[in-house]
């Protein structure tokens, strides 16, 4: 089965759960309140089928429930589900209070969690066992030898190890012999067939089309005619890591620009925005409730001005203000000019060291979100004297401007901080990744992802 399909059968089989856990808990609900369990009540009762499910699916995705590696790993699922389920009983708490009175009895949330947690932890324990010779791993040839080959051999030996078995390089006849990160390059074009029948290979990942000489291209065309299954490494690499490997798509703009994005029926820039205003409105009143408190704080701890503000590159090239609390000590880049802030970094004032872990630091923003300078999800916004150096030194950088940049981000909650250019590539490919896959359902999953961060007082 492909990467894709394996995660369909996961989800499919964790659906299947979650229902059968409604239906549980609703039934030992009408026990409880003596009601008649029939298909009236089933139907009166029927939105949380659906309210659970998709909590769930978004719960799952936020903390990596469908990545193959936790998957592989039965300890790490069951200690990531209990995650889950607590998250869910914290939502249905909150589901209670804004619901109509009686709608559902408080004790439900135990039923649901008690059983959600038995039911789904018990597929995924059997799921090796159901799936049998589908979990195998996938036979592949990797067609290619140049560093987009390295950089998928590395990805997939880090990322899904478990789910490919890469049986051999597809090169060029005098390369034959040779090795590219420990696997050997057994054949040329001319004999790709023969290999794909020799080795049971199901898959082939194409490193350059651009490349492929003639015998290599009709080989793979050969196969594809055949059934097998070819693929870019660029889109298994994005597929995988949550990435877009801007160093290995060379003029390749498809790859990098966003997916189906200027429809004139697409209502998620519609939608978006109006979370925008809606959430930065909701936050506005906690930034009012805790200015008092930190802009005592941060006087006290060090002398200088409570808030500061940076010129940062926006939406088209666009430069604008953005707002922040101070958490360095006046006159941080003086002698230093501008750079990267760094962990640990001498610069950061005690109180600004607590304020950049609960990300209190960045509530000032949401005016920028108000004003329409930001997005509450989207790349974070760089200032211009970096925007300016990275453009010349990444391939694609200047595509993440084709948004507005966000108080957080897909590269914030699946990167740490950044602190040099490398860590800008790094960065890069995940926001690029947003940028071709926005939706709400993914700008959900990093709000969640966000908020986890949050509470973990993980920021730098």
């Amino acid at each position: 089965m492909r990467l894709s399909d394996r995660r369909l059968l996961l989800m499919g089989g964790d659906v299947v759960a979650v229902l059968a856990a409604v239906l549980i808990a609703l039934r030992i609900w009408s026990v409880v309140g003596s009601r008649a369990f029939n298909v009236t009540f089933l139907v009166e009762q029927s939105i949380w089928f659906f309210v659970f499910v998709g909590i769930w699916l978004l719960l799952a995705s936020a903390n990596d429930f469908y990545d193959l590696r936790i998957v592989a790993r039965r300890d790490a699922s069951i200690q990531r589900l209990l995650i889950i389920t607590l998250q869910m009983l914290v939502l249905y708490l909150i589901i209670f209070f804004l619901a109509p009175r009686y709608a559902l009895p408080r004790l439900f949330s135990l039923y649901y969690g008690f059983a959600s947690f038995a039911l789904i932890g018990a597929w995924r324990l059997i799921y090796p066992a159901v799936t049998g010779w589908a979990s195998e791993p996938r036979r592949v040839f990797i067609v290619g030898t140049d560093w987009a080959a390295e950089t998928i051999i590395g990805a997939i030996g880090r990322y899904a190890y478990d789910e490919y078995e890469i049986k051999g390089i597809i090169g060029e006849k005098d390369e034959v012999g040779f090795e590219v990160c420990g696997v050997p390059v057994i054949g040329d074009g001319s004999a790709l067939k023969q290999l794909i029948d020799q080795e049971y290979v199901s898959e082939l990942i194409v490193t350059s089309t651009r490349e492929l000489d003639g015998k290599t291209f009709q080989g793979v065309m050969d196969a594809y005619v055949t059934g097998l299954s070819i693929v870019p490494m660029p889109l298994l690499y994005e597929r995988i890591t949550g990435r877009v490997p801007v160093e290995h798509v060379n003029k390749n703009w498809a790859v990098v620009l966003p997916l189906d994005n200027n429809s004139v029926f697409n209502i998620y820039p519609l939608l978006k925005r109006g979370l925008d205003i809606v959430l930065a409105l909701i936050g506005m009143i906690v930034f009012v409730m805790t200015l008092p408190v930190l802009a005592l704080i941060i006087k006290l701890d060090s002398p200088g001005t409570i808030f500061y503000s940076q010129q940062r590159v926006g939406l088209n090239g666009r430069v604008f203000s953005i707002y922040k609390f101070r958490t360095m000590v006046s006159d941080a880049e003086l002698r230093s000019g501008a750079v990267f802030s760094r962990k640990g970094d001498p610069r950061i004032t005690r109180s600004g060291r607590f304020m950049r872990k609960t990300r209190l630091d960045e509530l000032p923003q949401l005016l920028n979100i108000l004003r329409g300078d930001m997005s509450l999800i989207g790349p974070r916004p760089e200032r211009p004297e970096h925007v300016e150096r990275l453009i010349t030194k990444i391939p694609f950088y200047r595509t993440r401007l084709v948004i507005r940049p966000g108080l957080t981000g897909w590269a914030q909650v699946r990167y740490g901080y950044g602190a040099d250019d490398d860590d800008a590539l790094i960065k890069l490919q995940y926001d690029l990744f947003y940028i071709r896959h926005a939706s709400l359902l993914l700008d959900m999953n990093i709000i969640i992802r966000t908020a986890g961060k949050v509470i973990r007082m993980s920021g730098v």
